[in-house]
């Protein structure tokens, strides 16, 4: 269900301080990573689906795991001397992500294993838990949320895995019930200080919320599906050029959801596999201005209906610089091209051009000031045939109104236009977030999110509140 996710995403923040700890580990190894952001590295994290083609709160990926997740902003590397290279304060990395002292989770170290447990639980209200303008209802639900990392001390080589599952219960509302569960994991192999294996996995047992692009339009019940993908990369630096390439496949297997009339809507013709082939290449002009390309093709065989394959070939490539001028301002601004050709004469070729800008401003150690504008053509999802030209601007601040509470607001706009209807849909977004570390060992969320749709075809029309509290347990 959408608001669960929104609920999940709020906290994420807890994982990305946790991966912190892999960062300074790879690090130490000589694989070079940035120190600011190297807090935001996600263990092969699948994003919820929202009900937006672009996420609003898009992770930053730290070298080397852009190699995997080569679209994301990268940042410049540090090319000083690591033998006299200073450990960054606290203060210097991004406020949303920083570990003050005495707030880090401590851990629990068996052998040359750590592990680290934590549960968040709380609740909160949806003012349209159906996201229709029709069937407008209201509800709270409560969501328990137990996960278990466990990531390698050696020197050499590392494996990170994590175990989680999200229930969210409905009070009102028993048919959005509904429970996720998900292993996921990387490891890297060392084969010189300069040259490295990346992969990662995941298997996981998910649901499509009411509401979403991707979820059936006349559904009022989430949309099951298992989800097993695999990635493995070759990543190699060669002084300040940084090359990678990999090949990863995702294979999905829907169920059944139900319609407002009670009738079961199978799913299952959008089972399938997904192969894709993906590189990236980096160079360091200096340590403030860089150059990137980056290229992803793929093969979608998916099932689809006797008559109707939604089999297709596509291919995704977006080049341009990074900046980055001290700690102060940081981005990275890329334009491409994009094209996916369908089997299926009736739906035929979605393409056109994309462009990624990100920017970070830091006037202050305490504020964070956040831009991005993208231009995309996609499906509403993997597996669909529904084709969309994204273009979505967002702006958000991270501020640090003490050392153990940070306030986040962020607002973003995005226009939609469909491929094989009559369709253009405006949605405006805004999330606000108060976040209370009381120590090591627990964290208290407030957030409260706002989401309107407007869009040509009325039924697709809807807009919702979302507040609620989390309570995060850790150690």
């Amino acid at each position: 269900m959408e608001c669960g996710s929104a609920f999940s995403r709020l906290d994420a923040n807890e994982e990305r301080r946790g991966t912190s700890r892999a960062a300074t580990s790879l690090r130490r190894r000589g694989l070079k990573i940035a120190p600011a952001p190297a807090a935001a590295i996600v263990l092969g994290l699948a994003s919820p689906a929202n009900a937006q083609v672009i996420p609003t709160t898009p992770e930053e990926v730290a070298p080397p795991w852009n190699a995997q997740r080569i679209f994301e902003s990268s940042p410049q590397p540090n090319l000083t001397d690591p033998d006299s290279r200073d450990e960054v304060a606290p203060e210097d990395t991004p406020v949303k992500d920083r570990q003050q002292p005495g707030y880090e989770p401590v851990g629990i170290r068996a052998g040359s294993w750590m592990f680290s447990p934590a549960l968040i639980s709380g609740g909160f209200y949806d003012s349209n838990v159906f996201s229709s303008n029709t069937n407008k209802r209201s509800d709270i639900a409560a969501v328990f949320e137990p996960s278990l990392r466990a990531n390698t001390l050696w020197d050499q080589h590392g494996i990170d895995l994590r175990l989680d599952a999200q229930s969210t219960v409905y009070n009102q509302n028993p048919g959005l019930d509904q429970t996720n569960a998900s292993l996921k994991g990387n490891a890297w192999f060392d084969i010189a200080h300069d040259l490295a294996v990346l992969t990662n996995f995941q298997i996981a047992h998910l649901n499509e919320g009411v509401g979403t692009l991707s979820s059936p339009s006349n559904a009022v019940q989430p949309t099951p599906y298992d989800l097993f993908s695999g990635d493995i990369s070759l990543r190699k630096e060669f002084n300040r050029l940084t090359a990678s390439i990999g090949i990863r496949t995702d294979s999905y297997q829907y169920g059944t959801t139900r319609a407002q009339d009670g009738a079961v809507i199978d799913e299952s013709s959008r089972d399938g596999q997904i192969y894709s082939l993906h590189g990236r290449i980096d160079y360091a002009f200096s340590q403030t201005l860089g150059w990137f390309s980056s290229a992803e093709g793929n093969e979608r065989d998916i099932r689809g209906l006797p008559g109707q394959p939604l089999d297709s070939q596509g291919y995704r490539a977006l080049s341009g610089i990074t900046v980055q001028l001290t700690n102060l301002i940081s981005g990275e601004f890329g334009a491409g091209y994009v094209q996916q050709r369908f089997d299926d004469p009736t739906i035929g070729t979605i393409e056109g051009p994309s462009y990624r800008a990100k920017l970070t401003w830091r006037p202050t150690r305490l504020l964070d000031v956040h831009f991005s504008a993208e231009q995309l053509v996609t499906e509403t999802a993997d597996t669909s045939s529904v084709g969309v030209l994204a273009d979505a601007v967002q702006l958000g601040i991270d501020y640090e109104l003490r050392r153990n509470i940070i306030v986040s607001l962020d607002g973003g706009y995005e226009n939609d236009q469909f491929f094989g209807q009559l369709r253009e849909d405006h949605v405006v977004t805004t999330d606000a977030t108060i976040k209370y570390l009381l120590n090591r060992f627990g964290a208290i969320s407030l957030f409260y999110r706002y989401t309107s749709r407007n869009s040509d075809i009325p039924a697709f029309s809807y807009d919702k509140d979302q507040v609620g509290i989390n309570v995060t347990a850790q150690f």
